[in-house]
């Protein structure tokens, strides 16, 4: 008589399944989980607690080159996101921290404790002008810790001082916390916010995007935010061909009835061991869906799983990337959606006072 195997459980409220091995190590160390059942008094050791780590950078802007990104300069007040994504392109940056792309990056979080003297040193500086500078181009400013640690609040403090222009991207509706700092800031025409939303459906943000804002939540943000004068643009991503895109006109619909000014999206992109992880967790939480939407996927990026190349990799190419676009565009159009978001003003910066509570004379 044969036996059915016992179905892999996934980790409790995280978003990957697996660890893929770091590229950078040769050492791999693997949990085996398969021999335990559902009510196994063992399964406790599927519940991995988040672990918070020092990072001491020494600097705390980072300069872009990427010609396919909208910023030159950004800051992430966190490496690693404890929102724990299945399919976040930023999980690979782990491996160079000597830790791997699944469960540390969404485990084991490192904050960068000394983020606003950091800040408040490099804005001191001579040569800084004032140019916009992007919050959350990898990890998200306003990820769970940051309710605890307050890095982003401490950094808008000093940007709010210094009227420095800043953008923020966030999936969490903790960016409500901060409204007497975003609001004098957005009077001055220093913040645009841009709230992501893949997905209405609470269900598929539950298991794709574990500890983020549920999807009503976000448009509670949007709506918000845009009621107290702070401009607010909704980025529709990441599209996921086969399992999000059908929905890309009810977020944007959505969106604009709570008050968003403008959209954006991006294709769903899988970078090294990110698609190890995505296809896991489509093995596991939507196996049924998991051949049609690789194929979309391989579809959108010229057979493969991802593209590297500048100006495709964000957006995709053939013939199904090409109709995701048009959807877009149409519905962009149709709810006044498809104008850019408010400029920033860069010419009022002033250098804050620095450490010693001088400010600089030229």
């Amino acid at each position: 008589m044969s036996v059915e195997p016992t179905p892999r459980l996934p980790p409790v409220g995280r978003g990957a399944g697996v660890s893929p091995p770091n590229r950078f190590e040769p050492v791999r160390i693997e949990d085996d989980l398969e021999q335990l059942s559902l009510d196994d008094d063992r399964i406790s050791c599927r519940k991995i607690p988040t672990e918070f780590l020092p990072d001491d950078s020494r600097t705390v802007i980072t300069k872009n080159d990427s010609p396919d990104i909208s910023f030159r300069y950004s800051i992430n007040a966190y490496r690693g996101c404890e929102h724990g994504c299945a399919y976040c392109y930023a999980r690979p940056y782990h491996e160079m921290l000597g830790m791997n792309a699944g469960l540390d990056f969404e485990t084991k979080i490192l904050v960068k404790y000394d983020a606003a003297s950091l800040l408040r040193r490099e804005l001191c500086r001579p040569g800084w002008r004032g140019e916009a500078i992007a919050m959350s181009g990898v990890t998200d400013c306003y990820q769970p810790a940051e309710r605890e640690f307050r890095i982003t609040r401490g950094l808008l403090e000093v940007m709010l001082e210094a009227q420095q222009a800043t953008t923020i991207t966030t999936k969490n509706s903790l960016v409500l916390r901060d409204p007497d700092l975003l609001v004098p800031m957005a009077a001055a025409g220093l913040v645009q916010v841009n709230v992501s939303i893949a997905t209405l459906d609470a269900e598929l943000a539950r298991d794709l995007e574990p500890r983020t804002a549920t999807p009503e939540a976000r448009l509670r943000a949007i709506r918000r935010m845009s009621e107290a004068g702070v401009p607010v643009s909704v980025l529709v991503a990441p599209i996921i061909p086969g399992l999000t895109d059908y929905q890309i006109a009810e977020v944007m619909q959505s969106a604009a009835d709570a008050g968003a000014v403008s959209a954006g999206y991006e294709l769903l992109r899988l970078p090294r061991s990110v698609a190890a992880i995505f296809l896991d967790w489509l093995d596991t939480r939507r196996p049924d869906a998991r051949k049609k939407v690789e194929n979309l996927i391989r579809a959108t990026r010229d057979g493969s799983l991802n593209d590297t190349a500048f100006g495709e990799r964000m957006v995709g190419s053939g013939m199904y990337a090409e109709s995701i676009r048009d959807t877009f565009v149409i519905f962009a159009r149709k709810y006044r959606l498809d104008g850019a978001a408010p400029e920033l003003d860069t010419s009022r910066f002033r250098p804050p006072r620095n450490e010693n509570g001088q400010m600089r004379l030229f």
